[in-house]
């Protein structure tokens, strides 16, 4: 190998290494924790866990929503993770970054407490299976069918074809046309 070779070898082979090599683990991470939630949802999703006429499809689209739920912070919590460690090989100090999470975490707690609102809400009406997707409710003013739920937003169409946008937190008073029982 000449000198030239030999010193991009040992420039490759420190920091841009491990950050490449970082990358790739994560991206394998994310893969592979991706396809164990779906397909953990997916036995979920089929299995009949409380017997009854048309509560397999409602299970279905509840185990599916949640999977989302799962997934999202899965892969979000991965890059995360990944990101902190690639700016540790740029030189980044993190330690101060970690020690000041605390007091930025409550800044932004106060400051974001309608979000806070909005995702504890979903949480608590996903465990509560109050509505899911396909279900014909009334929330606030709007009547229609709910075509997508999540932790912080509930998408309802209505009977003119508007698609609504909810927050969960503000969301006090929901009618279920829907549910059985």
């Amino acid at each position: 190998m000449n000198e030239r070779t030999q010193a991009i070898w040992d420039w490759f082979n420190g920091a841009p290494f491990r950050i490449l090599v970082i990358f790739i683990i994560a991206a394998f991470g994310h893969v592979i924790g991706h396809r164990a939630i779906s397909r953990a949802i997916g036995r979920l999703a089929t299995a009949d866990l409380k017997p009854g006429p048309g509560t397999a499809k409602r299970q279905a689209e509840r185990a599916r929503t949640i999977g989302t739920v799962f997934s999202s912070t899965y892969n979000a919590a991965i890059w995360i993770i990944a990101t902190g460690m690639i700016l540790g090989e740029f030189g980044f100090s993190l330690g101060p970054v970690l020690a000041s999470a605390g007091v930025i975490g409550v800044a932004i707690g106060l400051g974001a407490q309608t979000l806070v609102r909005d995702v504890l809400s979903g949480i608590f009406m996903l465990v509560e299976d109050q509505y899911g997707v396909g279900d014909d409710i009334r929330v606030q003013d709007i009547a229609g069918r709910v075509e997508k739920v999540g932790l912080r937003i509930t998408q309802v169409r209505d009977a003119d074809g508007v698609l609504w946008f909810v927050r969960n937190g503000e969301i006090l008073l929901v009618g279920n046309k829907s549910k059985q029982g």
